[in-house]
């Protein structure tokens, strides 16, 4: 895994960690506006940031969640316990 996918992966992986957190936060919260904001512009950083990640590297996830390039790319990177960070 080259440097730049590894940097984009890592981003994700923030952006997802952030959402999520924002998320729980709402779940005891849902008048408050600014927290919904924020979620809402993670929410679009992430989906723009896995849009270019899957552009150039291929799927991030399968069952129609991400579409995949000809020829099938979903087992073309190294599984996440692959990974080395």
């Amino acid at each position: 895994m080259n440097r730049d996918q590894l940097m984009l992966l890592r981003r994700l992986q923030e952006l997802q960690f952030t959402a999520i957190e924002l998320n729980l936060y709402l779940d005891t919260h849902p008048d408050e506006k600014e927290p919904l904001m924020e979620y809402n512009r993670v929410s679009q950083q992430f989906n723009n940031l896995k849009r270019t990640y899957e552009d150039r590297y291929g799927p991030l996830m399968v069952f129609g969640h991400s579409p995949s390039q000809y020829p099938w790319q979903w087992i073309n990177g190294p599984w996440p316990w692959e990974i080395e960070y």
